[in-house]
């Protein structure tokens, strides 16, 4: 495949995700009151195209223009000569990564979540969730918005259909680890069930408020890869301290026949209370 068939393909994906990233940043007086997120998971390097879903995906993140973004299913591989997904992403956006996962630092293969944002970092915090025979993570990174200092986690949870328990084992494990400060909270990723699966109790009203709340989507599973339609990635808002004001599904188009992911991302602009 030639550069300029990555690029147009690139292009493409960038022009239909152009309506979110219209989205002000700013209200009269120039005060920030607009979070932008974004939660995707890449499919690590499966589907053989990983250079052609690289252009997909970050095109997509782009038009999009959140402030902070989730990732999940990065992969790196020393043994494969593949960088980290995320490092990589990250490059190419202009961002600042952090990224967890179960294997030790320094291990050649690591797989996990990542969290990518043009924000000033305040701190860090990793997490491997309970149970650990699971091998999920999470990941904190509080950054400095224009309103003051937010936390933005990422996590990826059980993908088994009757795993529900184990969701909610797992999403108790991250809530009772987040600071207790007030400090704004916005929790993304791929969650692995729709919001009315039992493991995701934790993350309904009143504390939290869904991007996509029911019917807002039909899928962020992508059929054309033999996925049954379910929105199973998810952007929770800190109720108290956020409202909604936009959100959509991105990179749902195929370019040239190619998506950038087995699934869809999920974009939204969160607006202080």
């Amino acid at each position: 495949m030639t550069k300029v068939e990555v690029d147009r393909r690139a292009l493409l994906a960038a022009m239909a995700s152009l309506p979110l990233a219209a989205c002000a940043h700013r209200v009269s007086g120039g005060t920030t009151r607009n979070l932008g997120v974004a939660t995707f998971n890449i499919w690590h390097d499966a589907g053989g195209q990983w250079p052609v879903r690289l252009g997909l995906l970050t095109a997509a993140l782009r038009a999009a223009d959140a402030d902070v973004i989730a990732l999940q299913e990065i992969l790196e591989d020393a043994n494969r000569g593949l960088p980290n997904q995320a490092d990589t992403i990250a490059h190419a956006l202009g961002y600042a990564v952090h990224f967890v996962a179960p294997e030790p630092e320094g291990a050649p293969k690591r797989y996990g979540n990542a969290i990518l944002t043009r924000l000033p970092v305040i701190e860090v915090a990793r997490r491997k969730l309970e149970p650990l025979s699971d091998y999920r993570t999470a990941i904190r990174v509080r950054v400095q918005s224009g309103d003051g200092p937010v936390d933005i986690v990422g996590t990826h949870l059980a993908w088994q259909p009757d795993a529900a328990a184990v969701r909610a084992e797992q999403l108790a494990d991250l809530l009772g680890w987040l600071p207790t400060d007030g400090t704004p909270l916005v929790v993304m990723g791929d969650f692995n069930a729709p919001l009315d699966d039992p493991g995701l109790k934790a993350m309904g009203p009143p504390r939290f408020t869904s991007a996509l709340p029911f019917g807002a989507a039909t899928t962020t599973l992508n059929p054309a890869r033999g996925h049954a339609p379910r929105v199973i990635d998810h952007i929770f808002a800190d109720s108290a301290h956020f409202a909604v004001a936009a959100a959509k599904v991105i990179g749902s188009e195929p370019v040239d026949g190619e998506y950038p992911s087995d699934h869809f991302g999920v974009a939204a602009r969160l607006t202080r209370r």
